[in-house]
């Protein structure tokens, strides 16, 4: 048990300080652009739903490579793994593409759609023009990110998110404000550092990615498994893109409560990452460890290791917290001093603090599931609870009983705690003595 548990977490703590210093990047550059006022962190804070969207449409690729290296490792059938990493690459390239375009010619429509108003369309399109053209470096380190995972390997990508993320610190900071010798350019500074940093963080994965893989820089590629990678991808994409677009919607109905309501669910939804984040993390766990152990052959050793990811996940999560419970109004203080502002935050974190366990719940299972590919109930589960519960209960709690910000939030928690029990339900009422390793044209019924 003790050798597992080391095992777990010498993979979760590097993937945890990567994810950690995203949010911790995410606060900062929020606290720094909260200083423009409440419009910025109201733009910052829906161009965040956005970009969420776009990333989680594509992020299927990441996710795909992830749980298929982690087996092909298992397997010892690594030029496997190679060759799928290689067309998860060209699929991210076409996405990239689509997305440029959506970054020229889309970004008002968006903003009218969420229906922001119009000094809100003016302030903050050109922020979300950047915005769209810095996730595409984003989705090639993912998918990157999910190879060095999936062989173990953690330390890689935190050391790229990690150099990233100190890079769109430091150019918010001297952009934002023309500091440092560089000009003054207010909120679109702001977008300009995250650019900037995405393309520092692609350039070190690109590189160390390059250097493992190099005696396999020919690998072949065919249709067949680029036909699978396809199917496989859009997929989990759909899975968290129905999770992220329902939380478009969610915050299109928030955004019609007002500009402070939506100041204080932004920033309530940045502290409570500090919950999502290393959730995320002890997912990514899970998927790894399920993954190479279902490639060794050993499923009944693969859910014990996805049991016990979960375990110490979700320890990890009630003493975070315990700690956002009871310090929920500084911690929201540290962000603005509008007092509309953070007694609302406080009271929305208060809701949520301990809740968020089951949102641990969904990404630890959710992992443990993409391990063994049952990428299939992934997406049906995440479609059906996103648009026919979630949704619904928002708009009634909100519109129809009139609880405002708190009905937005326990809709939101309600729905992430029966995703996150069901996804459990699910783990352990597979039949794990009949899982093998995922082929192209042969899923996890």
């Amino acid at each position: 048990m003790l050798k597992n548990w080391k095992t777990i977490l010498l993979l979760a703590i590097p993937s945890i300080a990567s994810f950690a210093s995203m949010t911790v990047t995410g606060t900062i550059n929020l606290i720094m652009v909260g200083n423009l006022g409440a419009l910025a962190i109201a733009i910052v804070g829906v161009s965040n739903i956005v970009m969420y969207n776009v990333w989680a449409l594509c992020s299927g690729i990441g996710h795909t490579v992830n749980y298929l290296v982690a087996q092909s490792y298992g397997s010892g059938e690594m030029e496997k793994g190679v060759e799928r990493t290689f067309i998860a690459l060209l699929l991210g390239g076409a996405a990239g593409v689509l997305i440029i375009l959506a970054g020229f010619f889309a970004t008002e429509a968006i903003f009218k759609v969420l229906g922001s108003s119009s000094e809100m369309i003016a302030e903050g399109n050109g922020y979300l023009q950047i915005r769209f053209f810095a996730i595409v470096f984003s989705i090639f380190s993912f998918t990157i990110h999910g190879f060095f995972r999936g062989i173990g390997n953690t330390r890689t990508p935190m050391f790229a998110s990690l150099l990233a993320n100190a890079a769109m610190i430091f150019f918010t900071y001297s952009l934002t404000y023309g500091k440092l010798g560089f000009p003054e350019l207010g909120l679109t500074g702001a977008a300009w550092a995250l650019f900037i940093g995405e393309v520092i963080g692609l350039l070190f994965t690109a590189y160390a990615f390059i250097k493992t893989v190099k005696p396999s820089l020919k690998p072949v590629l065919r249709f067949i498994e680029a036909k699978f990678i396809s199917i496989e991808s859009f997929k989990l994409g759909m899975q968290e893109f129905s999770k992220s677009m329902a939380m478009f919607v969610f915050t299109a109905f928030v955004t019609r409560l007002g500009t402070h309501a939506l100041a204080a669910n932004e920033i309530a939804l940045s502290i409570m990452s500090f919950g999502f984040m290393p959730a995320a993390a002890f997912g990514s766990t899970a998927t790894i460890l399920v993954g190479q152990e279902i490639g060794r052959r050993y499923p009944s050793t693969a859910k014990s290791m996805g049991t016990q990811t979960a375990i110490m996940g979700s320890l990890f999560i009630l003493l975070l917290g315990t700690t956002e419970f009871i310090f929920a109004e500084p911690l929201a203080r540290i962000y603005t001093n509008d007092p509309l502002v953070y007694q609302l935050t406080a009271k929305l974190i208060m809701i949520s603090a301990f809740l968020q366990l089951f949102d641990g719940f969904f990404s630890f299972y959710s992992g443990g599931l993409r391990g063994i590919g049952d990428t299939t109930f992934l997406m049906r589960a995440s479609l059906a609870l996103a648009w026919g519960f979630f949704i619904p209960l928002t708009y009634l709690l909100v519109f129809v009983f009139n609880l405002s910000s708190y009905g937005a939030w326990i809709a939101l928690y309600t729905y992430l705690s029966v995703f996150g029990l069901i996804l459990m339900a699910r783990y352990y009422r597979t039949n794990w003595n009949n899982i093998t390793m995922t082929k192209a044209g042969s899923q996890v019924a």
